[in-house]
């Protein structure tokens, strides 16, 4: 395939799943997915690798799809999908490692047969069970667990399981239309490659897949190859709710005859008790972007630039979650795989490389009954913090690095739930000092409009350990997370009385170099 050719198609193929995303943000009934685009679609060849992502998702959500396809179908008689049959899974260890994030996957047929797959991992606003926070005590505790199953045979809904997921979640129609835009934009993905087939003559993808793949294994490869040899290590800490301390320890290993990097998490800090343990699919989704967006991140993102990176987990280690632990807020732990990644890799690659930044978003659920008694469960609503500096520019300021997700607008959050906000602006000054300061975080207030009680579910994290410079760069200020004007550790789901006020202070990045 030459390669005038292979750009066409190639174009071709990203207008689809950027079309797909674009669908699934429009159709979408929560404003975590259609504001913030908490969200990943990907498209995957007939062997479910995947070959091309959209512009739109978190490195959380896509990388940890990329691997979910094939999960998926090793549990499935393929030879009983149908035109029209669309899976599901919200299997932490199958896909992005907690129960909010719900997989689907439906197959494209053309001309009898099976030749791609369109798939999309979502953040759904409920899925019963103990909420976004942290405090469960095992996995059974914190929702509804959907195993691998036909959501649609043949274009018809398998009502015993629309039956059974509407009767265990808080907000059935936010759930049941989420789960209808993931469907909608599979159908369109289907619709746009059998139309590219059409345009182009072709059977099938399997001879374009396999020229991209190759291809971006062969560029990955050969970046690595342009490394020294060797090993170099990493270490971030942080503090999580409740207090807690994790270390994360990295061993980079970089073999460039092989053309491979291998990350080794020995040292890490043990799993946790809280609802904060990562399965292996999330580790790797952020270690693999760390490598990726310091090494070649201009080169597509598919199975082929992905499988020259590899990991090794401790066997009990809070970044290698084992059934039954707790995981619903293991993002809090997640985002921050990247940091030792790249403070290993700042000692071979130093321009390329950020300083620590907040780390994991802010992430704020509640729930209640509005002034007119009407009960409410708002989505998830998330607020980040300074981005470490840049070898030769300032970190960004509240801006979620490294998952990327957009801050739902203050006006939509008001529209949608009985919250008033009484700040939201810039804490000037958070950021790490430095040749160049990190970004600074932010300040927000809200209160309910409500004549009840509420329950508030929120996990901040760095209370207590900002964001390290590099090289020099000073340290970014720690977050701080206050109701009625006092400090609160402990941020697990509690009671809150109706005039009750919270107050955040999302942490700064860190600074690079030597101010």
């Amino acid at each position: 395939m030459d390669g005038v050719e292979l750009q066409i198609l190639w174009s071709n193929l990203i207008g689809i799943v950027s079309e797909q995303a674009r669908a699934l943000q429009r159709i979408a009934f929560s404003p975590i997915v259609r504001e913030a685009g908490d969200l990943a679609n990907g498209l995957f060849d007939e062997n479910a690798r995947m070959v091309a992502q959209a512009v739109t998702g978190t490195p959380g959500h896509i990388n940890s799809l990329a691997a979910a396809a094939r999960n998926l179908l090793d549990h499935t008689d393929m030879d009983k999908l149908r035109p029209g049959d669309v899976l599901i899974t919200n299997d932490p260890w199958m896909s992005a490692g907690h129960f909010f994030d719900i997989t689907v996957i439906s197959p494209i047929f053309r001309n009898g047969r099976i030749i791609a797959y369109a798939g999309s991992t979502i953040h759904h606003s409920d899925i019963g069970g103990y909420g976004i926070g942290s405090g469960a005590r095992d996995i059974h505790e914190e929702g509804l667990w959907i195993p691998v199953m036909k959501l649609y045979e043949e274009g018809r809904p398998n009502e015993t399981l629309f039956s059974l997921i509407k009767r265990n979640v808080r907000t059935p129609d936010a759930l049941m239309g989420d789960l209808g835009a993931q469907v909608s934009s599979g159908m369109i993905a289907a619709e746009r490659l059998n139309a590219l087939c059409d345009r182009y003559g072709l059977d099938d993808i399997s001879t374009l897949s396999e020229e991209i793949i190759t291809r971006s294994e062969k560029a990955t490869r050969d970046a690595i190859s342009k490394l020294p040899a060797g090993t170099w290590h990493g270490a971030s800490k942080f503090d999580v709710p409740g207090g807690e301390v994790i270390d994360l320890k990295t061993a980079v290993t970089v073999d460039p005859e092989a053309g491979e990097i291998t990350i080794d998490f020995e040292g890490s800090s043990g799993p946790s008790a809280m609802g904060i343990n990562v399965v292996p699919a999330y580790t790797h989704a952020y270690a693999t972007f760390a490598i990726r967006s310091t090494l070649n991140p201009d080169l597509p993102n598919n199975a082929g630039s992905l499988a020259p990176i590899k990991l090794k987990l401790p066997d009990h280690c809070v970044v290698n979650a084992r059934y039954p632990s707790p995981v619903n807020a293991r993002h809090v732990v997640g985002m921050y795989v990247p940091f030792p990644i790249l403070k290993a890799l700042a000692q071979i690659l130093p321009d390329d490389v950020v300083a620590e930044g907040s780390g994991a978003v802010w992430t704020i659920q509640v729930q209640g009954k509005d002034a007119q008694g009407k009960p409410f469960t708002s989505s998830m609503f998330n607020y980040s913090g300074g981005m470490g500096a840049r070898a030769h520019k300032p970190g960004l300021s509240a801006i979620c690095y490294p998952t990327g997700v957009s801050a739902v607008p203050v006006e939509v959050l008001e529209a949608s739930y009985p919250i008033a906000f009484t700040c939201k602006e810039l804490e000037r000054g958070t950021g790490g000092s430095g040749r160049q300061p990190g970004g600074d975080g932010q300040r927000i207030g809200y209160r309910m409009r409500t004549n009840s009680r509420w329950l508030l579910n929120t996990i901040p994290s760095r209370l207590t350990h900002g964001p390290e410079g590099v090289f020099g760069g000073g340290d970014g200020a720690k977050g701080t997370f206050q109701i009625n004007g006092e400090d609160v550790a402990d941020t697990r789901k509690r009671e809150m009385n109706p005039d009750d006020e919270v107050f955040m202070i999302t942490p700064g990045g860190g600074g690079y170099g030597e101010a």
